[in-house]
């Protein structure tokens, strides 16, 4: 008799004490359907030094922890839960501490039902294959980045290419001038660009002694350019005196003058006035019309003969064939670097394969 007394008293106080427990979990339903969502309650009495459980579960998956609340002195924790298996599930206990004391709550069952489907009456579709995600900008900008590159690229080559032909050929063109024209062509340009009418005489005298100082080292081979006046002068009196050019002393006493004039210009800032600088302007042509090599002298000399070898000419393409040959290397390029990036982003969406079953 005292034995079940003993019992009694023991289920008793367990029951009193579950009674006065501040802890309480509670759902809105027992039986779902899988994917169907309820939600689980943990209602504590009190709001100070609370907290929460973190939900461990199995079976059941939470889909949201809802905002903690405080009704009446009491804080409510609301979860939204839901099963993606069929069967019966145990929400275990969770503990909750109270400041600093453990309390748990009650385990609750849930049971998850499949959904009945009539398979007589359902529509059946073939399995769809794999479905990739729509492109975007990433995916295209790879492309975007080799065709802007190889814009630039080409550019600059074609830019360089044609701006290197032109100078070619007013090289060619000036190659094609002798001594006495190309310096007669240069003075007619300098009379054209006004530069002592302008107040820029020593730029003007700088240009003018410079065709001179260039025919004469083409003409008579004389490193005039490099070579001081007294000693341009000098070797024009030798080659005069040895009969080597075709030319008499008030010439080269006239270039003497010009050069002489040149160099205060230019070093110590005179200024000659117009009537001056036009009279040099004509004694630069008289000196361009009465200095010749001696060509008589140059065809007796005896010289060991030289064997001439013309190189093969070799014609460069015209400028409509480089800008076609250009293009279709920039087609191929831009073919080949979109050929790669269009491989890259289809198989990235082969990594992460979306499939789409009505």
């Amino acid at each position: 008799m005292k034995k079940y007394l003993l019992y009694i008293a023991l289920f008793y106080s367990a029951f009193l004490s579950a009674q006065t427990s501040p802890v309480k979990a509670e759902i809105d339903t027992t039986n779902i359907r899988i994917g169907e969502q309820f939600e689980y309650k943990i209602s504590v009495d009190g709001t100070d030094n609370i907290i929460m459980p973190k939900l461990e579960l199995k079976g059941i998956e939470v889909i949201d922890s809802l905002r903690l609340d405080t009704l009446k002195n009491k804080l409510v924790q609301k979860y939204i839960l839901t099963g993606f298996d069929s069967g019966a599930f145990y929400i275990p206990q969770q503990q909750v501490f109270i400041r600093n004391q453990a309390h748990l709550t009650d385990s609750l069952l849930i049971n998850v039902a499949t959904v009945a489907i009539d398979t007589t009456k359902i529509q059946k579709f073939p399995i769809k294959g794999i479905k990739g995600e729509p492109y975007q900008f990433d995916d295209y900008k790879n492309i975007l980045f080799w065709a802007l590159a190889i814009i630039l690229i080409v550019t600059s080559v074609l830019y360089f290419a044609l701006k290197r032909s032109d100078n070619d050929e007013v090289k060619t063109r000036e190659q094609l001038l002798n001594p006495y024209q190309e310096a007669v062509r240069n003075l007619k340009l300098l009379d054209e660009k006004l530069l002592w009418q302008n107040n820029k005489i020593k730029q003007y005298y700088s240009e003018l002694t410079d065709i001179l100082r260039n025919f004469i080292e083409r003409e008579l081979n004389v490193p005039a350019l490099e070579t001081t006046t007294s000693g341009l002068i000098e070797t024009l009196s030798d080659f005069n005196e040895t009969k080597s050019i075709l030319t008499d002393k008030d010439t080269i006493q006239s270039l003497n003058k010009l050069l002489q004039q040149a160099d205060l210009v230019k070093f110590a800032k005179s200024k000659p006035l117009a009537h001056e600088i036009e009279a040099d302007r004509n004694v630069a042509k008289h000196i361009l019309d009465n200095i010749k090599p001696n060509i008589e002298i140059e065809e007796s000399a005896e010289i060991d003969p030289v064997i001439i070898v013309e190189k093969p000419i070799v014609k460069k393409p015209s400028i409509l064939v480089r800008i076609v040959a250009i293009a279709l290397i920039l087609l191929l390029a831009i073919s080949v670097g979109y050929s790669l990036a269009k491989v890259i982003p289809m198989s990235n969406s082969l990594k992460t394969p979306v499939t789409n079953v009505e």
